[in-house]
């Protein structure tokens, strides 16, 4: 399992070292869940797999203690680059998400990790759920998306049920594990649900609230 975690961050450096940002528009339901934020005083904000920084510039802008992570050495770089090129603060940390995170426990009011969480076989994807519970504080929110479409790639390989690496296209290589909805609640269980949907991309989207600890 650590080989291909392993493979993971170096394939995503490599996508990151060759076509740049990636992504720049925020996902769709981060304007709601920024309102949500400031309407319950949030402050301290952890972007779990924050890539080139396009949420990351997002909450910085509105003033929020950003926080960011990454494994890619690449995605750090432009994360900094893009804050910098703005006039934007926030800490970005090079690191790997699926070991335990730099971070005292129940420290953030929030966290957001847009399509991260998936690219893993289950037993490391549950470590980083764990690790989300212990850096939030009782009542912090969360927004968390995943996959549902099998779009990646035309031929796939199934390493562990519900789990498969694509065999062609850009993210050959890099494991998607593929939540049903009730799932995605079950790895989540030590948040209250407030919402589950389905965005535009066919993304499954969770957002919660830290259970009191």
């Amino acid at each position: 399992m650590a080989a291909i975690m392993i493979r993971v961050q170096a394939n995503w450096d490599r996508i990151f070292a060759r076509r740049g940002r990636v992504f720049n528009e925020p996902h769709e339901d981060m304007p709601q869940f920024i309102e949500q934020m400031e309407r319950l005083g949030t402050r301290t904000v952890l972007d779990l797999g924050c890539g080139s920084g396009r949420h990351l510039v997002q909450l910085a802008a509105h003033g929020f203690e950003v926080h960011g992570i990454d494994s890619s050495p690449h995605a750090v770089r432009l994360s900094r680059e893009w804050l910098e090129s703005r006039q934007l603060r926030a800490q970005v940390t090079l690191h790997d998400i699926t070991t335990p995170l730099p971070y005292p426990q129940k420290y953030f009011d929030a966290v957001v990790s847009i399509q991260v969480v998936h690219h893993a076989v289950s037993e490391t994807i549950r470590r980083i759920a764990r690790e989300i519970e212990r850096v939030t504080k009782p009542e912090a929110l969360i927004l968390v998306t995943v996959p549902r479409s099998r779009n990646q790639a035309s031929r796939f390989e199934e390493i562990e049920p519900g789990t498969l690496v694509p065999l062609d296209g850009p993210e050959k290589g890099l494991p998607h594990h593929f939540f049903t909805a009730e799932e995605l609640t079950r790895l989540f269980s030590g948040f209250n649900q407030l919402g589950l949907h389905v965005d535009r991309a066919d993304h499954l989207c969770f957002t919660g609230t830290r259970c009191g600890v």
